[in-house]
């Protein structure tokens, strides 16, 4: 029953990864971004830099950090160590080189989504901000049942698909000591559930002050043990950027076979860790209390950099200068444990399940913060206490299910909801980034004015919302 199952989103999803459609609207949906913005992630890049600094403008609020944190929390996950590893040992050394493309091209994609979510936000009880594309569907497109059938996909991608994945692959890296058994997966699942449970059932303020915390660390330490690792390794420095070009460029391989290409799975993951496009960062974007909708499109493409240019980086390098060749047997875990003990001794597998089981957690955690927000705008309301309490338990057994579903269910499942998102938010960000774009100039033009920017609506066209009135 299960494998079919598996074979059915095997193949919708393996239709819709075809370079005519999910690949070639996230490329080109980039390129036009990059261009209308004149190059904003290399002009503006230190700017953003100066942009997440800054504290909210209301004492208490969601500041950009805080935001900037939560969307890193999803992004930055197992899809930075799993989902590198598989696009290396799959696509060949190669793939990285086009998950840095996706992610640069994917920068611009980021701020259009971010700033239109900032722009088009709610206001709630307590003075505060929600939204995200369900909301700049409805009152900018005019089209609420588009964002009603998005918001589904996306609490299905993350709430099962991601979940479900992220528990999957903090299991499996325990597969290499020697106490892993067939019951090790239900005890590493349960604790997962526990822990995930404990944190929700705390509400999403909890959610932020966890991820503020976690995200910034373990992303530092993972990236200082793959300095190390490529120190150590400085020699092979020429032979590791030689196969990542000449793989890239193998255009006779690629073609010959695009599905299992450099190319497809340099995005197909480099999509997955990043998620530009998607349209899941904007749902965080829009709690941040700022005074320009630019500044969080500038913050949440500083996101985008952070996962793949670095994070993702840091794992491929870490593989790579280990001196250990992928092999399509070893994709997933195998590959990255056996990288790691090359280099580290028995230390590398101990260190990488730590990390692992830190990205896995505060991954568990962002992915569900974008769900509620999407149940609010389906319902039109506040949904209960008692329909809240009965939807984070679902969260939560998935979770633990997740860890002992098959492999090939788990990553085929989220990489069809996540292309299903993709085919529905790039469309509607194409065609709504008029006012994105015009905020973008707005903010430009009093930085170059020498003040401190403040976004008005009507100032900028734009009628109908809750704030910059």
């Amino acid at each position: 029953m299960i494998q079919a199952i598996d074979n059915v989103v095997n193949a919708i999803s393996g239709v819709l990864y075809q370079p005519y459609i999910v690949p070639l609207l996230l490329i080109l949906a980039g390129i036009y971004f990059t261009i209308q913005t004149w190059l904003l992630q290399f002009r503006l890049f230190g700017e953003s830099l100066r942009v997440v600094k800054e504290k909210p403008v209301n004492l208490g609020a969601t500041s950009s950090f805080g935001a900037l944190m939560v969307s890193t929390a999803s992004r930055v996950g197992t899809g930075n160590i799993m989902g590198v590893s598989t696009a290396l040992c799959l696509g060949g050394p190669g793939a990285i080189f086009w998950m840095w493309i996706t992610a640069i091209l994917g920068g611009a994609s980021a701020f259009v989504e971010s700033t239109l979510a900032q722009i088009y936000k709610k206001r709630d009880r307590d003075g505060g901000s929600y939204g995200g594309p369900s909301y700049y569907m409805q009152d900018a497109l005019g089209q609420r049942w588009l964002g009603v059938v998005f918001a589904v996909v996306l609490i299905l991608t993350y709430v099962v698909g991601y979940n479900m994945l992220a528990a999957y692959n903090t299991q499996d890296t325990f597969s290499v000591f020697s106490f892993y058994s067939s019951r090790t997966r239900y005890v590493i699942g349960a604790v997962l559930a526990v822990l995930f449970g404990i944190c929700v059932l705390g509400g999403g303020k909890r959610l932020t002050r966890v991820t503020e915390v976690l995200v910034p660390l373990m992303g530092l330490l993972y990236v200082i043990v793959s300095l190390i690792v490529v120190i150590m390794n400085i020699s092979s420095l020429p032979r590791v950027f030689g196969m990542i070009f000449r793989s890239a460029f193998d255009f006779k391989a690629i073609f010959g076979g695009f599905t299992g290409s450099c190319i497809m799975w340099g995005i197909k993951r480099g999509l997955y860790s990043n998620e530009a496009g998607m349209g899941s960062a904007p749902n965080a974007a829009a709690a941040a209390d700022v005074a320009h909708p630019a500044k969080q499109g500038l913050v949440q493409m500083l996101s985008v950099f952070i996962d793949t240019l670095l994070i993702c980086s840091a794992t491929a390098f870490m593989c790579l200068f280990s001196g250990v060749l992928p092999t399509a047997d070893a994709a997933g875990a195998a590959y990255v444990q056996a990288s790691t003990r090359a280099v580290l001794g028995d230390f590398g597998p101990v260190f990488l399940t730590a990390a692992v089981c830190l990205f896995a957690f505060t991954t568990l955690l962002g992915n569900y913060y974008y769900t509620e927000g999407c149940l609010r705008f389906i319902m039109k309301r506040e949904p209960s206490k008692t329909f809240m309490l009965i939807f984070r338990l679902c969260a939560t057994v998935l979770i633990f299910l997740g860890a002992v579903i098959s492999a090939g269910l788990a990553w085929d499942t989220a990489d069809l909801l996540q292309a299903l998102m993709v085919l529905i938010n790039v469309p509607v960000i194409l065609i709504l980034a008029k006012p994105a774009l015009a905020a973008l100039k707005d903010y430009e033009a009093q930085r170059k004015a020498g003040k401190e920017p403040v976004y008005r609506a009507a100032k900028n066209g734009v009628s109908g919302t809750d704030f910059w009135n």
